[in-house]
């Protein structure tokens, strides 16, 4: 039999796992706090629960979903990029990003991705599969262990901003929002969660109409101002059109706070001039307050035939969207050093004996980071 993986389970369906026990419902709560709160690596460490109930869930159930094969840390930001292991021995990538005020953790929910954008890495293999609730929530878990506890080192704010695209793998990117913004799992803020999305637009509107479905951020990657343009660079353009995609997002019932995030790759030669810049404003339109544009100049990747615009061009793309009072902002992105910025993640083949290596070294290192 197949044990029950606990980080697949949102609080309501832990309390059915517990009461099918016929044990008291507190043990949820108590089990939440152990893996969600104190983020234990082993059901030992469980120490309030009887000696009979961590026996159980040894013998039926999982409590862990990745392993951490190995880290890189950029020297220049002190961004961290996880490579982690699942379970069938595909990898994935996650990324910590300490940033001024709070720290940021960019998660992946496919292995692979199959919208086919040409200017990223990640999509390179296609899709492979969908990540696992409890391997997208397991990123969060054990990059917060790895970094430590100490109040600088709290991850606030997590984005879907890894590998693949989050609204394909619909609900289990749900599910992990539920046990983000659970006060009794995770407990953090829905302001603080961002979902990036290629722009499927049946997707984006069943997020907004499901009810089970926490409101958080989205942000949309538009990546250009006209139809050609963009379906040149992102294919599912051609079914997802530019204009049904805004129409969409002009309609969507936002709370006040919830600012929709377009994401604009500039791209040398591609999308970076300032008709491209005044076309943007064009289609943003009257809308303004319903949108943030988040400027990502282009992270260079192996066999890319694309390239980054010089910083006079940004800045000036930059000017142009202000100059019509559209809140606009560049992202330098972190960790390029290592291969972590935006657009440069990607499934790793290793093998087990790379994998023991370097698991031991980490586990020797991993307290010494700073």
């Amino acid at each position: 039999m197949e044990k029950i993986h606990l980080k697949n389970l949102n609080y309501k369906e832990l309390e059915d796992f517990v009461e099918k026990q016929g044990w008291k419902k507190f043990r949820a709560r108590q089990i939440a706090r152990w893996i969600y709160n104190k983020k234990v690596s082993s059901f030992d460490e469980m120490t309030d629960l009887s000696k009979d109930i961590r026996k159980y869930l040894k013998e039926n159930t999982q409590l862990n979903a990745l392993e951490l094969v190995t880290y890189e840390k950029s020297k220049e930001d002190g961004s961290i990029k996880f490579l982690w292991r699942l379970q069938d021995g595909h990898t994935v990538e996650s990324v910590f990003i300490p940033e001024k005020g709070h720290n940021t953790l960019c998660i992946s929910t496919q292995v692979g991705c199959a919208v086919g954008c040409k200017f990223c890495f990640t999509t390179k293999d296609g899709l492979i599969r969908n990540l696992t609730t409890a391997e997208i929530v397991d990123q969060y878990i054990q990059s917060q262990r790895f970094v430590g506890f100490e109040p600088e080192k709290r991850i606030s704010n997590i984005v879907y901003m890894g590998m693949g695209e989050p609204l394909a793998n619909y609900e289990n990117v749900k599910k992990s929002v539920q046990i983000f913004t659970d006060e009794k799992m995770a407990g953090l803020s829905n302001r603080k969660i961002t979902i990036s999305s290629s722009g499927i637009i049946h997707q984006i509107l069943k997020m907004y109409q499901d009810k089970e479905f926490p409101q958080v951020r989205l942000a949309v990657s538009i990546n250009a101002a006209d139809q050609k343009t963009r379906q040149e660079i992102m294919p599912i353009s051609e079914t997802n059109t530019l204009q049904d995609l805004m129409k969409t997002l002009n309609s969507l019932p936002v709370k006040t706070g919830y600012r929709i995030m377009l994401e604009y790759v500039l791209i040398k030669g591609v999308n970076d001039s300032p008709k491209d810049a005044h076309k943007l404003a064009k289609l943003i339109g009257k809308n303004k307050k319903r949108y943030k544009v988040n400027l990502i100049p282009f992270n260079p990747h192996p066999g890319s035939p694309y390239q980054r615009p010089d910083e006079k061009t940004v800045e000036q793309f930059h000017k142009i969207l202000w100059q019509y009072n559209i809140g606009a902002f560049v992202r330098w992105s972190k960790g390029k050093d290592i291969s972590a910025a935006c657009g440069q993640l990607r499934k790793k083949d290793i093998s087990n004996t790379q994998l023991g290596k370097k698991v031991s070294f980490i586990t020797k290192t991993a307290l010494n980071v700073k």
